[in-house]
């Protein structure tokens, strides 16, 4: 229901951005008391990023500190657990630190994955491994969503102002709530067989289109692309035909066994000393080929090329 609420209110005056973003500091806690209860989450990491992490942990405890937020390194447990304190003033801070942890966890590097802590910066981790069931599928589209030599990537970021990272079963995002939700749709229509490309060229006419103030206030449906389905006709491969064999009621023979076959060539009665040697010598005659092979091989190096025939010019 439309409020019918008009009453003029005389400390809402124009010159106030209502979007701005404003720090939170100490002063805004008003009961300047600590939380009644503390607030912890527990991420886990897989094994590959367990020496980044040790590397790099000075540098996540040095950044949690300036916002008074405990995190703890578990390598038996291979975990990462952040909890609020006494000194904890934000209340908002500890959601701002799983995320911190979640991102570390999917292979963001730290000097990215710090930025979540500022007010304007917003995260999304997109799964993406359930959409199609075929690995070989599923890896032609993530790839198809990374682009050559990452380029759908670049493109996607310059125009969504966000960072984004492709890594096995998810994408990590970092940017703007609109910025986000884009990528969240580009995506998921990729995984369902719908080309980057198309988005791509919507988002560019979007960007023109928002530099028009004229057009502000009018539906934009009219100047973006409609993308129809194409079912292209593939060739079918071929299959070898397989040539019918000749029926016979009688079994196959039976083929000789490894002892048969040391009795034909005379190597069953042969003593362990004399077969010992028998196979030096056959590894020494082959040793003797190839080493032939490589000589003849390297004495091509050697053989001077053909010259053709001087002749002077006066000659000629």
């Amino acid at each position: 229901m439309v409020s019918t609420h008009n009453k003029e209110k005389p400390w809402d005056t124009e010159d106030i951005d209502k979007w701005k973003l404003e720090d939170f500091k100490p002063e805004d806690n008003a009961s300047g008391m600590p939380f009644s209860e503390e607030s912890s989450f527990m991420t886990l990491f897989p094994k590959y990023r367990e020496v980044y992490l040790k590397s790099v942990w000075k540098d996540v405890t040095k950044a949690l500190d300036k916002h008074h937020v405990a995190c703890t390194l578990n390598l038996v447990d291979g975990s990462m657990t952040v909890s609020t304190t006494r000194k904890t003033y934000d209340p908002y801070i500890i959601l701002k630190a799983r995320d911190l942890i979640k991102l570390l966890a999917r292979s963001v590097p730290f000097p990215q994955a710090v930025k979540i802590l500022d007010d304007d910066m917003a995260c999304d981790v997109i799964k993406i491994g359930n959409f199609v069931t075929n690995k070989e599928r599923f890896v032609k589209r993530r790839q198809r969503l990374v682009g050559p030599n990452g380029n759908t990537l670049k493109a996607l970021e310059l125009l969504t102002k966000c960072y984004i990272l492709v890594q096995g079963n998810t994408v990590s995002v970092m940017g703007p709530f609109k910025g986000l939700k884009e990528i969240r749709r580009v995506v998921e229509d990729a995984m369902r067989n719908v080309h980057p490309i198309y988005h791509i060229k919507e988002l560019m006419i979007k960007r023109e289109l928002a530099k028009k103030p004229e057009l502000a206030n009018e539906d934009w449906s009219r100047f973006l692309p409609m993308f129809k389905k194409r079912n292209v006709a593939r060739k079918k491969s071929k299959k070898p035909k397989r040539e019918k064999k000749v029926y016979t009621p009688f079994p196959p023979s039976q083929l000789p066994r490894k002892v048969d076959l040391e009795i034909e060539s005379g190597e069953y009665f042969l003593s362990k000393k004399e077969k010992e040697v028998k196979r030096l010598h056959e590894r020494r005659d082959q040793q003797a080929e190839k080493q032939a092979e490589k000589d003849i091989e390297r004495s091509k190096n050697y053989i001077a090329p053909k010259e053709e025939k001087y002749v002077s010019s006066i000659e000629k």
